[in-house]
């Protein structure tokens, strides 16, 4: 059974960095697709950034890309989402997920079989 549990959150000023973690268990991830998603209160979740396990192929939303870094280690079976020059408009719950499939390049939520349960940012204007 695949768990990921998610870390790092937290409140942070405009302008500031926040690291994010996802550990992952339970299975061998070299061929899966990594992402990290987010929601806000009222809004649906939307994609931020995907990472192909193996190969370590990125892909970003337009809103985040140069800001927001995905990276992984594979000694400790962990995936980061480095944030940088954060806004007000980052606020959300951000969760981690996983595709067996390995679509890293396609940033559709419903591709994604295995979520964590989520960490809360919240940035301060």
């Amino acid at each position: 059974q695949v768990q990921l549990v998610e870390s790092g959150g937290g409140l942070v000023q405009t302008g500031g960095s926040l690291r994010l973690s996802c550990t992952a268990a339970g299975r061998t991830f070299n061929t899966y697709a990594m992402g990290w998603f987010r929601q806000a209160p009222g809004k649906e979740r939307e994609f931020v950034a995907s990472i192909r396990w193996r190969i370590g192929s990125t892909y970003y939303a337009d809103s985040v890309k140069g800001r927001f870094t995905i990276s992984r280690d594979n000694a400790k079976n962990t995936v980061y989402l480095q944030m940088s020059s954060l806004k007000p408009e980052d606020t959300a719950i951000y969760y981690c997920a996983a595709d067996p499939q390995g679509r890293w390049y396609s940033p559709g939520p419903q591709l994604y079989n295995y979520w964590g349960q989520g960490t809360q940012v919240t940035v301060s204007s």
